[in-house]
This record gives structure tokens, sequence and C-alpha cells, in this order.
């Protein structure tokens, strides 16, 4: 530690912390300047913790995207909620991402009156700056100031990347000194088969996001490495009623074989080999209450 101080390195988590369809995962992935969250209309789309690994000069960064914090009436909400609050136990800075166009509600408000609690360094983040305009900015930020102690406060365009490079060197200059925790190639510490999983679920909500109910998950079940360099992968999607599992199929499987044409490309494009995805959906009834499936998805089983 003492020698990689001396040659400047630094090294940290950042939390990436706010209410459903703030913007964690865009700009998660304009941080790392690659896909490592999934993105879509559906709030709540974020379960688990996604780590993504950014370097700016001599720091790496590892941001923690966290599931959107909100008022939680399930169980799994309860799991994922309480997942978010966990990283920021751990973290060398905190990251509060607000969405400007939305303005604070009550998610925020429950969120600023714990800030008190959390003892490393707050950042606020003014996220989608592009769609407001800058005196209601500059309104939203005395306001949030007033209520929270921030050590600084970015106003960001996640989607067209306006401000995260000034965020970046914030995060950069203020991880502590010491040793990289990876490879400087590594982008993620998501495993091959959590991140096509992810991928998957992702096109599952952009197809059917106004059909298909929340209670949905996909689980890698196979992964072979072929001899021509290419991968086979199996997933099942699981839903919860039979009537969600003819949605997800789709007439005469056209929503089905959309949807893998899409994870497979992306899946492809990820890990950079030829993919051959086999889909699979099968009814779970419950598994929203089943220990093990948050097991898989790395939460911890809420008892009540």
């Amino acid at each position: 530690m003492a020698e990689a101080a001396k040659e400047g390195t630094r090294c940290g988590f950042v939390a990436l912390i706010g209410a459903p369809n703030a913007g964690k995962s865009t700009l998660l992935n304009a941080l790392v300047g690659a896909k490592i969250s999934i993105v879509t209309p559906k709030v709540q789309t974020t379960r688990v913790l996604i780590r993504g690994i950014a370097i700016e000069g001599a720091a790496q960064l590892v941001l923690v995207d966290t599931p959107g914090i909100f008022a939680p009436r399930r169980r799994l909400d309860r799991a994922m909620v309480g997942s978010a609050w966990g990283s920021t136990q751990d973290a060398d800075v905190v990251a509060l991402l607000v969405d400007a166009h939305k303005g604070a509600g009550e998610d925020e408000d429950a969120i600023l009156r714990k800030l008190a609690d959390i003892r490393a360094p707050k950042v606020l983040v003014l996220n989608k700056i592009d769609l407001v305009e800058k005196r209601k900015l500059l309104a939203l930020t005395q306001t949030l100031n007033e209520r929270a102690a921030f050590a600084a406060t970015f106003m960001v365009s996640a989607r067209t990347s306006e401000g995260v490079a000034d965020l970046k060197s914030f995060f950069a200059a203020h991880v502590p000194a010491g040793p990289w925790f990876y490879p400087e190639d590594q982008i993620s510490d998501a495993p091959l088969r959590q991140l096509a999983a992810e991928i998957t679920r992702e096109k599952l909500y952009l197809r059917l996001h106004q059909e298909l109910p929340y209670q949905s998950t996909v689980e890698t079940e196979v992964w072979k490495e072929l001899k021509d360099g290419s991968v086979r992968i199996e997933q099942t999607i699981y839903v919860e009623r039979e009537s969600q599992r003819k949605i997800v199929l789709g007439k005469a499987g056209q929503a089905i074989k959309a949807i893998g044409a899409a994870a497979r490309s992306d899946i492809a494009a990820a890990i950079e080999q030829p993919v051959h995805l086999f889909l699979f959906v099968k009814v779970r009834q419950g598994w929203g209450d089943d220990p093990e499936r948050y097991r898989e998805m790395g939460l911890e089983f809420p008892k009540e």
C-alpha cells in the first residue's frame, strides 16, 4: 500500500444512489465508457449491485450502481432498497443522483433524511440537465444543498455525457491513495453469466415493459465454450403465471424470437465472441418469496 501511494495511484469505491429512474445505470455506463448496467424505461430495473471499473489518470474507480431507493412494498423491494443503502457503508464517496427534470419528490425526501447517517463525503449530482431550464436547476441546487451537507454539486446529462468528465475527475481526486483492485483492462466484476442474464432481462423489459409485470427474472443455466470459439448459452426466463409466459412467447413465438435476437447481439458484443443463445420460458410461482432466488441474485432475503 505504501509503495503504491508513493507512485501516486489511487483506488476506491463510489456508490451511486438515488430514486428509481434517476439515471444511475446510464451514468455508470457513461463513466466506464461501456455498457455495464442495463437501462430501460421500467422503474426498478436494477436489482443488484453492479460494479463498473473506470480509470481516470492514476486513479481506479469502482463505481457501484445500486437499485433505486423508494418506499418498499414487497419482499423483493425491501431486499433491493437494503442492498442500495448497504453499498454506502463501505463507499469512499457517495453520489446522490436526482432527476433534475422531475425534481425532488417523496423518494428524494426520504433519502435526504438518511444521508446524515453516512460518513463518507457526499456529492449531489443533478442529472438530465439537458431537459431543464437553467433557473430551475439553480433553484433545485439551492434547495437540496440546504437540506444536506454535500461536498460538491455537479450538473450532468448522463445520456449526452455533458458534465460527466468533471464528475469523474472529482471522484478520482477523492478516492484514497493505494493500489488498484483490478487489472487495468477490466471494466466490471460481474460474472459473464450474470452479465448475459442482465442483458436478456433488459431486452425483455424493452420489448414488453408495458405488458410484463415486474415479477420476472432471467437465469443463465448453461454456458458452454465451443471448439470454434463461440459460446452456447441457455437461459430461462421465469415468470409467475401462465398468462405472463404467453406474453413473453408472443404470437407464434414472435416476442421471444425478437428478445433473443437483440440479446444475442449485445451479449456477443460484450464478450467479444460469437453466441448461440437459446431462451426458454417457465412459470415459477411465488419466486419472489424463495430465498434461493435471492441468493442467486446476490441479495439478502428479508425475513419479513
